[in-house]
């Protein structure tokens, strides 16, 4: 099997082509297994792979494969996205304190969902849990 062939077969399912930049993208996110990267963070990762690449090239990618299924966004503020690479549902510990996303490892469950208003169904539940550093207590 080439190397690219399953993220090709995603993009044509998902009706993208192929490019250039989408593929050597998909390579950076994809080749070291799960991961949780910003924007920023996959432009610095490209730029150290001498991918010639735009900042809004990056997002425009990022949003287009989370809309085919390949990645999944995680917003832990109105100013920050991540996506992450695992796309089956989890949840996240965010630490305010460095930015850091982590995957919670144990199931998280719900005792309940809430009462949903008419004419509408959950499509998913995103749990983050925030954390901060806390001084221990004598």
């Amino acid at each position: 099997m080439r190397p690219y062939t399953q993220v090709i077969d995603q993009l044509r399912t998902a009706g993208l082509r192929p490019t250039r930049q989408r593929l050597a993208l998909a390579k950076l996110l994809f080749e070291d297994g799960p991961r949780h990267v910003t924007a920023e963070m996959m432009r610095a990762d490209a730029q150290k792979a001498s991918i010639r690449v735009s900042l809004a090239t990056v997002y425009n990618t990022l949003h287009q494969f989370t809309e085919a299924g390949l990645l999944r966004e995680i917003v832990v503020d109105p100013a920050r996205s991540y996506f992450d690479t695992t796309t089956e549902a989890h949840g996240h510990f965010y630490f305010e304190d460095t930015g850091v996303l982590q995957d919670i490892e144990d199931d998280v469950q719900l005792a309940s969902t809430p009462k949903v208003p008419q004419g509408a169904c959950i499509s998913s539940v995103d749990v983050i849990v925030r954390l901060k550093a806390c001084s221990k207590y004598p």
